[in-house]
C-alpha cells in the first residue's frame, strides 16, 4: 500500500505516519531524510545532490524523484510507503506518477489532513510550550510563513489528486485516535 499525507506543517502528518509504520510495517519516505541519507552515502544522486546544496540552491524535483526511485527499490519499502513532504507541487505530483508507473507501482490513497489555520497556530503555540520550545518552527511567525507556501504551492495539488478520484480528506483537528481510525478505514476500504 502506497499512500500520500497531505496537510500544512503542524497538521498531524508526521505522528500518523509513525503509526502507520509501527501498526502496518509501512516505510516512511521523509524527502529530507532520504536526501540526507544520499549526501551521507556518497551515491551518485547524493553526490550531485551535494554540490547543488554546496551552491546554495535547490535540490531540482529530478533530483529528489532519483532519490525517490532508488528508495522504492529497497526491500523494506515493498510493504508499503508513506511519502511525506513530497509532492510538494503539480509537477511533482506528476512526475510521481510517472515513477510509480514505470515501476509498475500506484498510490492508494491520498489523504488530506484537513485543518484550520488558526486552530492549528493556536495547536502549534500549545504544542511549543508543553515541549518548551524543542522544536525551533513552533512559533507564530514561522508556522504562518509556512502555511503561506503550503497553500500557495502544495495545496494546488489537492485538485490534481482530486480529479483523479485518489483524494481522501479527514478532519486533522480531532484527536489523533480519531484521526488513525479515519486513516485505517481509509487503507481498510472503507471511505472517509
Amino acid at each position: 500500500m502506497n499512500i500520500i499525507l497531505l496537510g500544512p506543517p503542524g497538521a498531524g502528518k508526521g505522528t500518523q505516519a509513525e503509526r502507520l509504520v509501527a501498526e502496518r510495517g509501512m516505510v516512511q519516505l521523509s524527502t529530507g531524510d532520504m536526501l540526507r541519507a544520499a549526501v551521507a552515502a556518497q551515491s551518485g544522486v547524493g553526490k550531485r545532490a551535494k554540490a547543488i546544496i554546496g551552491r546554495g540552491d535547490l535540490v531540482s524535483d529530478e533530483v529528489v524523484i532519483e532519490i525517490i526511485s532508488d528508495r522504492l527499490d529497497q526491500p523494506d519499502a515493498k510493504a508499503g510507503v508513506i511519502l511525506d513532504g513530497f509532492p510538494r507541487t503539480v509537477a511533482q505530483a506528476e512526475a510521481l506518477d510517472k515513477l510509480l508507473s514505470d515501476k509498475g507501482m500506484s498510490l492508494d490513497a491520498v489523504i488530506q489532513l484537513d485543518v484550520d489555520d488558526e486552530a492549528l497556530v493556536g495547536r502549534i503555540l500549545k504544542r511549543a510550550a508543553d515541549t518548551g520550545g524543542a522544536r525551533t518552527d513552533d512559533n507564530e511567525e514561522t508556522l504562518r510563513k509556512r502555511l503561506g507556501v503550503y497553500h500557495e504551492q502544495t495545496a494546488p495539488i489537492i485538485p490534481y489528486y482530486q480529479g483523479r478520484g485518489a483524494l481522501k480528506s479527514i478532519d486533522g483537528m480531532a484527536d489523533m485516535d480519531a484521526v488513525s481510525s479515519e486513516i485505517s478505514a481509509i487503507l481498510d476500504g472503507g471511505a472517509a
